[in-house]
């Protein structure tokens, strides 16, 4: 079994690199962040994961072993194919998809090319205690107050980030529980 690579980049494909490694070319499936990172004669360090089936056998490269480790969960969900796993990692930041796993909010989930509402929520049922234990999780809550994923929702359809939505709501008085008026004061912030 295949667990780490380490060689240059030889060549870019759709979706994966050729990492050549004492003269052995590897095709290494990574998601389109990692892809977009490297280049030709870059050297390139992936933690692996070895997916054998009947007619093939992939390889999934990731820089580090959280991301590893949340593609393995991810893959253990019935109907989640390693693709899928990568494109759920894609979405956004591991640490806001880990967040959003363990408050049972699958709005983000849905996001991703063939995961539906109801996979989303299989994925939040399954993935909600065991993403805790994978590394600290970064607060997500500000005095108790949980960041709901229409408020979210709201800021992304203006135009901003994940991250800075996130950061605009977290920095949002604890004693403000209307969503609506979160949402103003995470604006307010976001305009300074």
């Amino acid at each position: 079994m295949i667990a780490y690579l380490s060689g240059k980049i030889h060549n870019k494909g759709q979706g994966y690199l050729i990492l050549l490694v004492n003269d052995i070319g590897y095709k290494v499936h990574v998601n389109p962040v990692a892809y977009s990172e490297y280049g030709s004669g870059d050297k390139g360090d992936f933690y692996i994961y070895q997916h054998i089936k009947e007619d093939a056998s992939d390889l999934y490269g990731f820089k580090d072993m959280d991301e590893l480790c949340m593609f393995e969960l991810l893959i253990s969900i019935s109907g989640i194919g390693p693709k899928s796993a990568l494109g759920v990692l894609t979405i956004s930041s591991l640490d806001d998809i880990k967040e959003t796993i363990a408050q049972g909010d699958s709005s983000l989930l849905v996001k991703v090319s063939g995961i539906g509402k109801k996979t989303a929520e299989r994925i939040v049922l399954e993935l909600r205690e065991k993403v805790g234990r994978l590394s600290p999780l970064s607060s997500s809550v500000d005095g108790g107050t949980k960041i709901s994923g229409d408020e979210i929702d709201a800021l992304l359809a203006l135009g901003y980030s994940l991250s800075q939505a996130r950061e605009a709501l977290k920095n949002v008085k604890p004693s403000i529980k209307d969503s609506g008026e979160r949402i103003r004061e995470a604006l307010k912030g976001l305009g300074k």
